[in-house]
């Protein structure tokens, strides 16, 4: 009987342990867009990193191959609602559908005159057909007063209880009101093209994991950033295009097995999906942060773009040596 008992604690003790430990991992899995998260009493060491990637370098063209770049893949699974982006990698805020598409899109600059046309006598009102053009001003149009036509209209007045007013002989009293003239035109918005986004954040875990005695890539977000160098970027600086959850990235790279391929230039029948790609890390990247008390860039905490470069070699180098250390105590 005694031994009966002690089964069923052993048993409820294990329901328990199993129990908590699969809330712990759901927890992590849906609040940080791990896909395969680590417990975090399994974490011996982590440490947060982003990597910045150029789809345009020779390593990364698998990932950005014509009619399948990434950058469509993520836009187009956004624009069916399958995939849900973030404003940062905080993970906290999403953007819409229709702002995403905002973020990827830029203004057409209005038209203005050249320094040369400027200086041969034109002006701002000569453009779009209008001011003189030598021939004198165009004639007025039948019916119309000139510009006052196009500024006033007639109307019946109105009383304090909103109908019309009528004159001694019952007719309708009529007044010349200003009109606004019509608001110009808003911008045309023209979306990038997918070649365009060739640069993507990613923003990762380094975790060593005790039981398994291995150093982990956990990623975590994958952000879609305009480039500072197209010449339709005015800003001059990246501008996000929408954070995602790596988690969420993969079940649109395995539901979309035609396009999410990372390209195989060597056997086409041995394309892989995109989701294989980032778990066998076949792309390159250098880093830009580390998590650090200022939350600050290599590039600003060692003063420059140069220095940042060279500062992202050496951190990777130290994190290589650091796993090697872990081996040799």
């Amino acid at each position: 009987m005694k031994s009966i008992h002690t089964l069923a604690a052993v048993a409820a003790g294990l329901s328990l342990s199993l129990t908590a430990t699969a809330q712990e991992q759901a927890t992590t899995a849906s609040s940080t867009g791990s896909h395969r998260p680590i417990p975090p009493s399994d974490q011996m060491f982590r440490k947060s990193i982003w990597r910045q990637v150029d789809l345009r370098e020779k390593q990364n063209k698998p990932m950005f191959s014509e009619g399948k770049e990434i950058s469509r893949v993520i836009l187009d699974a956004v624009k069916r609602g399958e995939l849900t982006a973030y404003k940062n990698d905080s993970l906290t805020s999403t953007f819409t559908s229709q702002e995403v598409r905002a973020n990827s899109s830029y203004v057409d600059e209005a038209v203005k005159l050249s320094d040369e046309e400027k200086a041969a006598g034109f002006s701002e009102k000569d453009l779009n057909g209008g001011g003189d053009d030598g021939w004198g001003a165009p004639a007025p149009k039948k019916g119309s007063s000139g510009a006052a036509a196009a500024t006033t209209k007639r109307q019946p007045k109105l009383g304090a209880n909103g109908k019309p007013l009528k004159d001694k002989k019952g007719k309708i009293i009529y007044e010349t009101v200003a009109v606004a003239p019509p608001p110009p035109p808003a911008p045309v918005g023209n979306e990038y093209r997918p070649k365009d986004l060739y640069e993507m954040e990613v923003k990762e875990d380094m975790i060593f994991d005790k039981k398994r005695s291995r150093m982990y890539h956990d990623i975590k977000s994958i952000t879609l950033l305009v480039p500072s160098t197209l010449p339709t970027n005015i800003s001059g600086i990246e501008k996000p295009i929408g954070t995602f959850k790596y988690s969420d990235l993969v079940k649109v790279f395995r539901a979309n097995p035609q396009n999410a391929i990372w390209f195989n230039a060597e056997n086409d029948a041995q394309h892989k999906n995109l989701a294989d790609a980032f778990e066998l890390w076949l792309f390159n990247s250098y880093i830009t942060k580390v998590s650090n008390a200022g939350d600050s860039r290599l590039d600003d905490i060692y003063g420059g773009a140069q220095q940042g470069i060279l500062a992202a070699q050496q951190t990777a180098a130290d994190l290589v040596e650091y796993e090697y250390n872990l081996w040799s105590f």
